[in-house]
């Protein structure tokens, strides 16, 4: 059986792999990808700490399922909104929407 602290690295790796994405990506689809990353080690939290603590119940994983459709539902949204600035800017880059304010 392999050990809960291999899961904890593999989750605490993509959890800062996002945050360094997030932090020095310029373009908003490499951001989406960023916040996704982070939400997927998030919930390899949930499974490893409900399968070695909870062995015999289900809640972290249907909170992870809970939780992997919530990004579904948020990425349709920020896809939607990338495509609408694209459509009015020709260009997606974070330093370009400072112009729709005014």
């Amino acid at each position: 059986m392999i050990q809960m602290e291999f899961y904890l690295v593999v989750s605490t790796i993509m959890m800062f792999v996002g945050i360094y994405g997030f932090l020095t990506r310029r373009n908003l689809l490499a951001m989406l990808i960023s916040v996704e990353l982070i939400l997927n080690s998030v919930d390899i939290n949930f499974a490893v700490f409900n399968r070695f603590l909870f062995p015999g119940e289900l809640e972290g994983f249907f909170f992870s399922l809970f939780a992997i459709g919530i990004s579904a539902a948020e990425t349709a949204v920020a896809i939607a909104i990338i495509i609408n600035i694209y459509r009015n800017m020709k260009n997606i880059q974070v330093k370009n929407l400072r112009d729709m304010k005014w």
